[in-house]
């Protein structure tokens, strides 16, 4: 998130911690008015021994909010930044951090389009959530070493992209944005989180589980994307995901599926300078 001020204030936006506990099965709900990450705190809650999972931190500001590969992420001051710590011990381990990456894009993809039915989100490989190409959310997801899964989610739900510090203004978007309103938290909250959990416990059972969903909600189908990977880059055109979750793309060499990688070239990865 940026430190500077958007040009309007967001609206208030409460949240009711026994509703929202209650609806979206809940056994920890922290919400904070500042916080430099709420992944440091998530992190710092799965390190206590016996907290009870699980467990969601939420914050109306981050002044340190971050994405994949070292990526800064900007917000508005009010909208959805939270993350999740979940139990994932007994998760098997086909179903690697990558694919509940995909399995929440899902997850987070229907919500936002059951509550907003004007709006069509799609999903763009591997963690973020566009509408009309502009990015309107982005997921993180981390393991720790006592068996748990973090994802960290950030959501567009206030602001406008005239807030937004360049270069990021041209990529960009926010539901004030497309719909002239805000949507609040906490029934996007208590319609994700549920669906969240219920498509990490099927795909626990069974890791394609969220696959044909996802297929109806890929933004890259057809398109020509390329994916850079540290010093190298592949392009070539989407065919959506294979049964495991990688990225198949048509290249000049044949077909390829992708495991893992960024969209963004690292030159344009934005760092908040």
């Amino acid at each position: 998130m940026s430190d500077s001020e958007p040009s309007t204030l967001p609206q208030p936006d409460p949240i009711d911690a026994t509703i929202l506990t209650s609806r979206a099965g809940l056994a920890t709900f922290e919400h904070h008015a500042t916080l430099g990450s709420t992944m440091e705190r998530a992190r710092e809650l799965a390190s206590l021994p016996g907290c009870p999972l699980p467990a969601a931190v939420v914050a109306d500001r981050q002044s340190l909010g971050r994405g994949q590969r070292g990526a800064r992420w900007w917000q508005a001051p009010g909208s959805l930044a939270v993350s999740v710590v979940v139990d994932a011990s007994a998760t098997p381990q086909a179903a690697a951090p990558a694919v509940w990456s995909l399995a929440c894009g899902v997850a987070l993809v229907e919500s936002v389009a059951l509550l907003v039915p004007t709006v069509e989100p799609l999903l763009r490989w591997p963690n973020d959530v566009e509408v009309n190409g502009r990015k309107l959310a982005g997921i993180l997801v981390e393991t720790t070493p006592r068996g748990q899964a973090i994802f960290g989610v950030g959501v567009n739900t206030t602001g406008s992209c005239r807030d937004v510090p360049p270069p990021l203004d041209n990529t960009m978007v926010t539901l004030p944005d497309l719909t002239g309103g805000m949507l609040p938290r906490e029934p996007l909250l208590a319609e994700f989180l549920p669906r969240l959990f219920r498509l990490l416990a099927a795909t626990a059972d069974d890791p394609e589980a969220f696959v044909p969903r996802y297929r109806a909600r890929c933004g890259l189908d057809g398109q020509p994307v390329t994916v850079f990977s540290g010093d190298e880059r592949l392009t070539g055109i989407c065919r959506g995901i294979a049964a495991d979750g990688t990225l198949v793309l048509d290249t000049p060499g044949g077909r390829v599926h992708v495991t893992s990688g960024s969209l963004t070239h690292p030159a344009d990865i934005w760092r908040g300078d």
